[in-house]
């Protein structure tokens, strides 16, 4: 058997978001206080793992989430751009039921395919950056585990990716729970196992 090496990639704890905007790529965007205690249970259920490095997206609730799972290994954390959340033409706006967004003619050209999708970056691309982060991380961490924290979107459409199943989906489909740990594990280069765990459940 090859030599093991396991990618955790995390999402991002509970963000403060008393406005309910989509925040996106958005600076300044921090983790609540529950968002805060979720990432104390991730470090947690990471903390007997052999662990030797935690990489983040650079956005401050990707950064705050990895902030104790390093604290834990006594590492620090690093950052990588490809961790980073999807470009969304709505960042800002509110676009829950009922809001005036999707109901503006202005913008549905920007609505027209879901299957690229025509709003945002496009599922090939984030598949290929977070592979890219991955196969990254899995290298500098060979035979060992390394922590790379994320966010929804990116995190899902890796694992579609990596599952080889189409990329375009339902947004309320995905399996990645607040907090959630998508592990992936190799046995050298070969992809061997994708197990998904959400410690911060109760929190």
């Amino acid at each position: 058997m090859a030599e093991q090496t396991r990618v955790h990639v995390v999402r991002h704890g509970e963000v403060h978001n008393p406005t309910g905007v989509l925040y996106g790529r958005l600076p300044g965007f921090r983790l609540s206080e529950r968002g805060r205690a979720q990432a104390a249970a991730v470090a947690d259920f990471l903390a007997e793992r052999d662990v030797v490095a935690v990489i983040a997206s650079p956005l401050q609730r990707a950064q705050e989430t990895a902030a104790p799972i390093a604290a834990e290994h006594d590492l620090p954390v690093d950052t990588d751009p490809d961790l980073i959340e999807s470009a969304n033409f709505f960042e800002g706006r509110r676009v829950g039921p009922g809001d005036g967004a999707w109901r503006d003619p202005r913008v549905w050209w920007q609505l027209r395919n879901p299957f690229t999708p025509s709003w945002g970056e496009p599922y090939t691309q984030v598949a290929d950056r977070m592979s890219t982060a991955v196969d990254k991380a899995r290298a500098r961490g060979a035979g060992h585990e390394v922590v790379c924290v994320s966010h929804q979107l990116p995190v899902w459409t890796l694992r579609l990716f990596l599952s080889g199943k189409r990329l375009w989906h339902d947004p309320r489909r995905r399996e990645c729970g607040l907090a959630s740990v998508t592990t992936l594990t190799y046995d050298g280069d070969r992809l061997v196992d994708i197990s998904y765990a959400e410690p911060a459940a109760g929190v």
